[in-house]
C-alpha cells in the first residue's frame, strides 16, 4: 500500500472529530474517561447527565468515530478512550478550550487540585507532572531527541531500577517511550508515553501518590522528599541509590 492509500502526507479532515466532541454530552464523557479509566455506560450516562439510553446513542458515535473502545468483561461492556493518542489530543484541545464556569467552593477546589496533579489518560500531569519531566531532563535521566520524543540515558536506566522498574521492559515496549504532551492547566510540558506511565504506576503502588475523586492525585506529605531522594535536583551524577516507600532518613 502507498502512502496515498494510506492517507500519510495528506490534509486531515477535522471536520467529524470537532463534531463528536462538540456535544456537551460526549465531552463529558470524554472527559470522564481521560484519566484511563474503562467505565460502564451507566457511569458515563451520570458523569454526561444524560439518560441510559442517550448516553447509549452518544457512546455508538464515540466508539465509530475512533475515540472509544469497548471491552467486554464477562457479561459486562467498559468504555475506554482507544488510545494515548486520544488523550493526547483531548489534552491538546483544552489549551484552546474556555474554562469552564465555576459555581461552588467545591467545584473551585476540584479544579486547583487538578491543576496540581492528575492523570493524563495513564501518566503524571499537571504542576507534578510538569515537574517529574523538568527533573528528569535536568537529572540527566532523560536526553531529548528532538522537540518531541526523548532518549532514556544510561543513568536514567539506573534512575527506573532504582524506582522499581525494569528499564529493559520499558524498552521493549511498543509505545512511544517518551514524549512531550503540552499540560493545558500550566501551559508547559509534562512526558506521556511508556516510561511516564510505568513511573505514575509506581508512584500509585509505593503511595508517594494516591487517587482522589475522577482523574485528579493527591501527593504525600513525604513526597517532595522522596521525590528530591530518586531525583536529585541538582546532582545528575550522584550515584543511584534505592527508593522505597517510605521517606529517606532526614
Amino acid at each position: 500500500m502507498d502512502h496515498d492509500e494510506e492517507g500519510h502526507g495528506r490534509d486531515r479532515d477535522l471536520a467529524p472529530i470537532g463534531a463528536l466532541l462538540g456535544h456537551p454530552a460526549r465531552a463529558r464523557m470524554l472527559a470522564a474517561l481521560a484519566d484511563g479509566r474503562a467505565l460502564p455506560a451507566g457511569d458515563l450516562a451520570r458523569h454526561a447527565r444524560v439518560a441510559p439510553a442517550t448516553a447509549t446513542v452518544h457512546l455508538r458515535r464515540l466508539v465509530d468515530g475512533g475515540l472509544v473502545c469497548v471491552r467486554a468483561q464477562g457479561r459486562h461492556r467498559y468504555h475506554e478512550l482507544a488510545g494515548p493518542d486520544v488523550a493526547a489530543a483531548l489534552e491538546a484541545v483544552a489549551l484552546i478550550a474556555p474554562p469552564t464556569e465555576i459555581h461552588s467552593l467545591r467545584q473551585d477546589r476540584t479544579q486547583r487540585a487538578i491543576a496540581e496533579a492528575r492523570t493524563c489518560y495513564d501518566h503524571l500531569a499537571g504542576r507534578r507532572g510538569v515537574e517529574l519531566r523538568d527533573r528528569l531532563l535536568a537529572n540527566g535521566a532523560l536526553r531529548p531527541d528532538d522537540d518531541r520524543d526523548h532518549t532514556l540515558t544510561d543513568h536514567g536506566r539506573g534512575r527506573l531500577a532504582a524506582l522499581g522498574l525494569d528499564p529493559d521492559e520499558l524498552l521493549r515496549s511498543r509505545r512511544v517511550l517518551c514524549r512531550t504532551c503540552i499540560d493545558w492547566t500550566h501551559r508547559r510540558p509534562h512526558l506521556a508515553g511508556a516510561v511516564p506511565a510505568a513511573i505514575t504506576a509506581r508512584l500509585l503502588d509505593l503511595r508517594w501518590l494516591a487517587r482522589t475523586s475522577g482523574r485528579g492525585l493527591r501527593t504525600s506529605p513525604e513526597y517532595q522528599q522522596q521525590l528530591d531522594a530518586w531525583l536529585p535536583p541538582q546532582d545528575p551524577a550522584g550515584p543511584p541509590g534505592p527508593v522505597g516507600a517510605q521517606p529517606p532518613p532526614v
